[in-house]
């Protein structure tokens, strides 16, 4: 139990950091409509990236699309090792770095 004399400002804590939350709650909900009405706003209007073509993705510059590149730690390598694209990390496409992966400017 909470005693008597403290009673009020706990009440008058617990009511603030209520307030808090939903105005944090309601501000976050509002910004993410805005974001997302402008977007689709941009989208109907603008042109296709001409890097992907309009797909937002395109094969990976580093593997060429092999999803694997021959890499050795030492300088003049005794034995080259396949290793996962650090790029693509596998997948054999990259995301467009023009358009960041929406397919338009």
């Amino acid at each position: 139990m909470i005693p008597k004399p403290i009673r009020p400002l706990a009440t008058v804590a617990a009511v603030i950091t209520g307030g808090l939350i939903t105005l944090n709650l309601a501000s976050t909900a509002t910004i993410k409509a805005i974001r997302f009405v402008s977007e689709a706003k941009r989208r109907k209007v603008a042109l296709p990236c001409g890097v992907c073509r309009g797909k937002g993705f395109y094969i990976c510059k580093l593997c060429n699309g092999n999803a694997t590149i021959e890499w050795s730690p030492m300088f003049d390598p005794v034995v080259i090792n396949p290793c996962v694209c650090p790029t693509c990390e596998g997948n054999r496409v990259q995301r467009c770095l023009n358009c960041l992966g929406k397919g338009y400017d």
